[in-house]
């Protein structure tokens, strides 16, 4: 494989064989919506205009009913209900966290099920939405790893969970009013739920596009950010093709650890991976790269750890984000203690770089960050199946 060639799984997107029945609209590309009007009468002259008409309908005031677009002539609305059909993913369960954190099982195409969490914070809310149905990277200390991958998220898929949670906190704009002038409760996506976002590029690709788009959902590629394991030859292509903030798994500072923490080191190691991230903030005119370290006792925690990390990133517009381990039923880690992760914390801060340590949100939900994982495939393993597979014993 070349280091151009598109990156690819043996994994579908959708089924096979497409159910017969209306188009859905959510998740199509202007361009696709077009011809999709098109290819159901619509004039191509007139198709431009009633994508836009459609678009806003959809994306910016949360309409779901063609009879609701009152600025479309009732034959035409007729004529869409006919062909086609709004969408999202269904809410199988929504749970309510102590400290605010919701977390959403919802259900797509073929009866699997993701989760999705929204975390409120001070002047910002921000969702952690998945892109993948299970994953295939099985980092070790990841519950969502232990879950086999079963297939990608459509672009619908991906953009419906930021739709259900706008319809869950009530921010689509009231009637008549402008929807800049409504409070943001969702501010910020990341895409840090289930699965890894850049093997599922175009999906994920499509979805950020539309929840950028100024006429819809309108959010700034600066309120996005992306998390990736490391898969080198995507990682240019998110910056020219998407633009918004990139986030790394890192959670190691020798390719020995990391080879075993996050198993995708193997294919790309720490030094392929680190080429890569220097042209990143260059091209998509990036602030700066987070990277995310979990704080494991005894794994990856010393003194050294710290300051072998700084020396990594050397040169990389750079925050690394320090992050609890989030224990789960049978994890095979341990939480390195506060004491140590202040210690760690300090050295990375008087090297220049900010350190915050994430506040873990949700877990009495089992929301936080590494914990999320389809209920339906919660079947708890014992704790040497799972160190077993692992590669920790």
């Amino acid at each position: 494989m070349t280091a151009t060639a598109p990156i690819t799984q043996d994994v579908m997107t959708i089924p096979r064989k497409l159910p017969e029945g209306p188009v859905n609209l959510v998740g199509l590309t202007r361009d696709a919506m077009r011809a999709a009007l098109i290819a159901h009468g619509t004039p191509e002259k007139q198709a431009k205009m009633r994508v836009g008409q459609i678009w806003q309908w959809i994306y910016q005031k949360g309409v779901r009913d063609f009879d609701q677009m009152t600025n479309l002539a009732k034959p035409y609305r007729q004529e869409l209900a006919e062909n086609f059909c709004i969408e999202v993913p269904e809410v199988v369960t929504r749970q309510l966290s102590e400290d605010g954190t919701r977390k959403y099982l919802v259900r797509i195409a073929g009866g699997h099920e993701v989760e999705v969490v929204y975390i409120p914070e001070e002047g910002r809310g921000t969702l952690c939405i998945s892109s993948q149905v299970g994953c295939t990277l099985t980092c070790s200390f990841c519950h969502t790893g232990t879950q086999k991958l079963v297939r990608n998220l459509t672009a619908a898929e991906i953009i419906g969970q930021v739709m259900v949670a706008r319809d869950d906190l009530g921010e689509w704009p009231a009637p008549g009013r402008n929807p800049k002038d409504e409070t943001r409760l969702l501010s910020n996506i990341v895409l840090m739920g289930m699965g890894e976002p850049l093997y599922n590029f175009d999906n994920v690709r499509d979805a950020m596009k539309i929840a950028m788009d100024p006429e819809g959902i309108s959010l700034s590629r600066r309120r996005i950010t992306l998390s990736t394991s490391g898969v080198v030859p995507e990682i240019a292509r998110t910056a020219q093709e998407i633009g918004c903030l990139l986030a790394v798994s890192f959670h190691a500072t020798t390719d020995e650890t990391r080879d075993k923490l996050v198993p995708i080191n193997k294919r790309w190691n720490i030094a392929a991976l680190l080429d890569a991230l220097r042209e990143y903030p260059k091209v998509s005119n990036s602030e700066r790269i987070t990277f995310e370290y979990v704080m494991l006792a005894g794994v990856n925690d010393t003194d050294e750890d710290a300051r072998r990390l700084v020396k990594l990133i050397e040169g990389i517009p750079a925050k690394i984000n320090l992050i609890p381990f989030n224990e789960w039923p049978g994890a095979p880690y341990k939480r390195s203690s506060n004491n140590r992760i202040h210690a760690f914390a300090d050295i990375i801060y008087k090297a220049g770089y900010a350190s915050p340590i994430r506040t873990p949100r949700g877990e009495d939900i089992m929301a936080a960050c590494g914990q999320l994982k389809s209920a339906t495939e919660r079947a708890r393993k014992t704790r040497a199946q799972i160190e077993a597979e692992a590669g920790l014993r």
